[in-house]
């Protein structure tokens, strides 16, 4: 179960702009703590959230607090069960709040931020992490028509674009039958991923159609699962931005 989330930050006002973690959320014994990373010193024009101005604080809360909850769906909507099993939950047994923001992303269309799980090893010792596809509506009907016939438990594609005009480390994803790209990795896994690809056996990697949502906003319309080794050394979200500005027993 996803513990520990980022939150990312995109400034420059569109896609082309700068992109960062900023913060980390935690599930901790007795609720909720959040730190700033490097990356809210380092990310030109980020401003701290309201009511946490301290870049150097650690705040703790036994409720999760209001700027995550309010990227939550709220369980009085009609929704809230379609919500859920989109995401690849059961409605009988909700998830944790971190969880379910490390899934659908916390993203809303007022602001520049969303939300992304911390990934870890899986029993056997794997990177394994579900996402929904992002892309999808850039891409042309017959993508958009093949993406409907999509199949869970089918097998998809990764491609290294090194050539793609907005990001060289876009990894796009392709059907393994016609090609038809359909979509592209969460730009927050690209670098993970990417690694991967080249360090892992092709044989260890493993993209494949968890669910597809015919009656969900296009965000929320094709959640996969990624399954590859992890090699030696490899360490997920590293880097500066994702240190943690304050000191903590996870640091």
């Amino acid at each position: 179960m996803t513990t520990a989330v980022f939150v990312a930050w995109r400034g420059g006002g569109d896609q082309t702009g700068h992109w960062g973690p900023v913060g980390r959320l935690e599930r901790v014994a007795g609720g909720y703590r959040f730190v700033y990373t490097e990356g809210a010193r380092k990310l030109r024009g980020f401003r701290p959230f309201p009511g946490m101005e301290d870049l150097e604080a650690v705040y703790e809360s036994e409720e999760l607090f209001p700027l995550f909850l309010n990227r939550l769906l709220a369980p009085s909507r009609p929704e809230y069960s379609a919500y859920l099993e989109w995401s690849g939950f059961d409605p009988d047994h909700p998830p944790d709040p971190v969880a379910l923001l490390g899934i659908t992303e916390g993203r809303r269309v007022t602001d520049q931020f969303e939300i992304f799980p911390y990934p870890q090893r899986d029993s056997k010792g794997c990177y394994q992490v579900k996402f929904f596809l992002h892309g999808i509506r850039w891409l042309p009907e017959p993508a958009r028509k093949r993406i409907d016939r999509l199949q869970r438990d089918e097998q998809l594609g990764l491609l290294l674009d090194i050539h793609n005009p907005v990001d060289r480390s876009a990894v796009a994803v392709r059907t393994m039958t016609e090609h038809y790209l359909i979509g592209y990795v969460p730009r927050y896994l690209a670098e993970d991923v990417r690694s991967l690809c080249l360090r892992c056996d092709p044989e260890a990697m493993q993209l494949t159609v968890e669910r597809v949502n015919a009656d969900a906003p296009l965000q929320f319309r094709v959640l996969c699962r990624f399954r590859g080794c992890w090699p030696e050394g490899f360490a997920p979200c590293t880097g500066e931005l994702y240190k943690p500005i304050p000191q903590t027993d996870s640091s």
